[in-house]
């Protein structure tokens, strides 16, 4: 169960991922970290070909990016100092409790990946809500609680001191909310 702090630190916003100003942003990317449609392909966009040109480097070194991993690259063009891309799960490719265990994955292995590049702020975009198709009202809950737990168990011995959820659809921004809340009447 989270913590007093935990929570502090959580923010949810409504907005677009490109324009966030942190340290670090979360891109849901593809295995093959190549951009593509909904927000992995609006931060490409955003940020220019740098930041697809480190990804093919990575991709060339250590391969496709396995489900739940996460991998660092600058930010380009965006505010951001860094991009955190980490690959979701395909809601039709696992069973549901995978599904969840995947995507929890995501949010540690990203907020991880933030502390050892030393971010002090990081905004995560809604992971595998979109054309990887995870219901948002079962990923929702998975977000907030996995970034929660995190935050309980690492404030104090990480500069990660603020994460906000990035929401850009009225949907996942009322869903997100409602998970926090629940959150917020559990402590």
């Amino acid at each position: 169960m989270a913590d007093a702090p935990a929570l502090a630190a959580l923010a949810v916003i409504q907005g677009d991922i490109t324009t966030v100003q942190a340290d670090a942003i979360v891109n849901a990317a593809n295995s093959a970290l190549a951009g593509g449609g909904g927000v992995d392909g609006a931060i490409h966009a955003a940020a220019g070909p740098t930041v697809l040109e480190q990804c093919r480097v990575l991709i060339d070194q250590e391969g496709p990016c396995a489900t739940g991993s996460a991998v660092v690259t600058s930010a380009g063009n965006l505010p951001a100092k860094w991009i955190i891309h980490t690959v979701g799960p395909i809601w039709e490719q696992h069973e549901p409790v995978d599904n969840a265990s995947l995507l929890a994955k995501c949010y540690m292995s990203s907020l991880d990946a933030a502390a050892d590049i030393g971010a002090t702020s990081i905004g995560f975009s809604a992971i595998s809500t979109g054309v990887y198709g995870f219901p948002k009202e079962l990923a929702a809950p998975i977000a907030v609680s996995t970034i929660a737990t995190w935050l309980e168990n690492n404030l104090g011995h990480t500069t990660l001191q603020h994460v906000s959820l990035v929401c850009f659809d009225d949907d996942n921004y009322r869903l997100i909310r409602e998970a926090v809340d629940n959150l917020n009447d559990l402590n």
